[in-house]
């Protein structure tokens, strides 16, 4: 028995683990992957068309019944800034020429698709049991039309304070997301880096600050870690970095390497690829631009220069200017289906608990 079982009465699942919503390395086939061994399957929507999203969640329904979570980013777009934009090309020109590239060639923007009105009317038309967010919530209007279908928001903290502010937003359930975790942080009431903490401090400080269940995240690849993430007082735990060892995680080759040599790799905290800080492993533009570059434009826009970059050396099987992003325990981490990975996790921390239940006894 799991010593908190808010979570599965929460959400109607079986397990209380929640795949993290991956955006670009997770899609259909993940999550129904984890819903179906009794996890919380998650979709990432920030880089899909309002089409996409239809389309794979219909792939979804189709294969299981299971509940699922939709993952939104909730950031507000900044302004173009052009002064901005020719500092960051000019910082990147001499790449640019290593490749044979053009730096004045014109670029597409990068872009992350904030959740606004034609995802909510798709969350109306779909009804997911768990829409989640990223970078705090949607405007009010917004978040009450996701909340009258009667799904369960739930949404990331990196801070009491952020935790304490989603909470009185109307989430169900918090996301303590300590800063181990790989990909973006999901920071949003302050910019400052430094004010971030790891999980294991960040879980117990949410869950004395909140009535809501606390759902640990960040550094949790075994069971070891949803073991002590319960024993903190978490009521779940969202895992990322172990899924991308799966096979149904939709990566590069080049990160896949990368994710089997994270015994020896470093991951650090970077603004490069987007403008907001994540976490990934150190490779080339990282060592040599940051990794935290006051040059790189406000998230998105950072990316759309970095992009003919990665295209260019990855087509030459290298991955150094590209973002391979993991947590910082990606070294605890074996590659087996998501299904199996899933069940696996489960039975290793019950067994831990039951041990630790009855050492008290």
């Amino acid at each position: 028995m799991w010593p908190d079982q808010r979570i599965q009465t929460l959400m109607g699942i079986e397990l209380p683990i929640i795949q993290a919503p991956m955006a670009g390395a997770g899609r259909a086939e993940l999550a129904i992957a984890v819903a179906e061994a009794g996890g919380l399957g998650s979709l990432p929507c920030a880089l899909m068309s309002h089409e996409q999203l239809r389309s794979q969640f219909g792939i979804i329904r189709q294969q299981t019944s299971k509940p699922i979570n939709v993952n939104f980013f909730c950031h507000r777009q900044p302004e173009w800034d052009d002064e901005r934009e020719t500092r960051w090309r000019r910082a990147l020109a001499p790449y640019y020429r290593e490749f044979g590239l053009d730096p004045d060639a014109p670029l597409t923007p990068s872009n992350r698709a904030p959740f606004d009105e034609e995802f909510c009317a798709l969350v109306e038309e779909l009804r997911p049991e768990v829409v989640s967010f990223h970078f705090g919530l949607p405007e009010r209007q917004l978040l009450d039309r996701v909340l009258s279908t009667g799904a369960k928001v739930i949404a990331s903290a990196t801070t009491v304070d952020e935790a304490r502010w989603l909470e009185a937003g109307g989430c169900h359930a918090i996301i303590a997301q300590g800063v181990e975790a790989g990909g973006h942080r999901g920071m949003f009431r302050s910019d400052d880096v430094a004010s971030q903490i790891g999980t294991f401090s960040l879980v117990p400080l949410v869950v004395d600050a909140v009535k809501v269940p606390v759902i640990a995240a960040g550094g949790v690849s075994d069971g070891r870690g949803i073991a002590a993430a319960f024993m903190l007082g978490a009521a779940g735990v969202q895992v990322g970095t172990a899924y991308l060892f799966t096979p149904e995680a939709t990566i590069s080759e080049i990160h896949r390497r990368a994710l089997a040599e994270g015994r020896e790799r470093e991951t650090a905290l970077t603004n490069i690829f987007t403008g907001r800080p994540a976490r990934g492993f150190v490779n080339r533009i990282m060592r040599e631009l940051g990794p935290m570059s006051a040059e790189a434009p406000a998230f998105p826009f950072a990316g759309g220069a970095v992009a003919p970059l990665r295209t260019a050396s990855e087509a030459e099987g290298s991955g150094d200017f590209m973002s391979l992003w993991s947590g910082q325990s990606g070294g605890l981490c074996k590659p087996m289906p998501a299904g199996e990975l899933t069940r696996h996790l489960a039975k290793e921390a019950l067994e831990l608990l039951g041990r630790a239940t009855a050492s008290r006894v």
